[in-house]
């Protein structure tokens, strides 16, 4: 069953960052700057590449947070949900404040990206309590 919810969490990780980005998609695309097609997608929107990419992170993050909830005794969804959003508000987030701070990243691309590193590990540990 821990594998099981590995792979749901995952695409719930997954799936709220396609609503994530869905929601913000014109201010991520005017804040990280990336080249856009005719239609104002980004150019590698067809790519399969960065999705594939993307659950594959997702899986990880997933497993080692289910490693972590199992070694810390995390089994309630508040607890998931909590603890989900303090890995995400206090370890995702400021590597990608430390990293985007050095290359010169706005602000805004930060606090997008942040966003859903803390708010989509939330839902991975509501997700993977929730079994």
């Amino acid at each position: 069953m821990a594998f099981l919810s590995v792979i749901i969490a995952a695409v719930a990780g997954f799936g709220f960052g396609a609503f994530w980005y869905s929601v913000l998609a014109k201010q991520w695309i005017s804040a990280s700057g990336v080249p856009v097609n005719a239609d104002g997608k980004p150019a590698n929107s067809s790519d399969p590449v960065p999705y594939i990419a993307g659950f594959v992170a997702m899986l990880l993050v997933a497993g080692m947070m289910r490693h972590i909830f199992a070694l810390s005794g995390i089994d309630t969804i508040g607890e998931g949900l909590v603890s989900g959003l303090g890995i995400g508000l206090f370890l995702a987030l400021p590597w990608l404040m430390t990293c985007y701070g050095f290359a010169g990243r706005s602000k805004r691309l930060t606090l997008i990206d942040g966003g859903y590193a803390t708010f989509g590990s939330a839902v991975i540990g509501a997700v993977l309590t929730a079994f």
